[in-house]
């Protein structure tokens, strides 16, 4: 399985959360198209030291909505589950350039020019937003001042 893979499948909880073997990013997007479990949200929130709440925003779930999903321990749809996979993966790219997860958190919570001064973590809930994360992500990868 690829690093990035196994990184961002450790920051959903890994297969104990996610109650089933994933061996590569095949099965991986099996388990997102069928709706990661709760708890893949939690083990994520702990992993980047930030609320539930704050993740909510980015998936787009109305806090009543998770409220039940936690009592019942359901699963999101497959559209909400895309989006905390977006939020794990950017969160892993980030402490692959960054060097540790420490920096990452940092990174991603802080104002930054190169975004017009939005916080990364805030442009999360859109796949436009992502790649924009990603692009500056990769110039600092390669050493391009961002």
């Amino acid at each position: 399985m690829a690093k990035s893979t196994t990184n961002v499948l450790e920051l959903l909880g890994g297969e104990k959360v996610l109650k089933r073997q994933v061996s590569g990013i095949e099965d991986l997007r099996e388990v997102v198209r069928e709706g990661l479990p709760f708890r893949a949200l939690e083990s994520l929130a702990k992993a980047m030291e930030v609320q539930t709440a704050a993740l909510t925003k980015i998936i787009r779930v109305a806090p009543r909505t998770l409220a039940r999903r936690k009592e019942s321990e359901s699963s999101f749809n497959s559209i909400e589950s895309d989006r905390i996979y977006r939020v794990a993966r950017i969160m892993s790219l980030s402490i692959e350039v960054l060097g540790s997860r420490e920096k990452a958190k940092e990174w991603l919570s802080r104002p930054n020019r190169a975004l017009g001064g939005e916080n990364p973590l805030s442009l999360l809930d859109t796949d436009v937003g992502s790649k924009q994360v990603e692009e500056v992500l990769g110039r600092i990868a390669h050493g391009v001042f961002s």
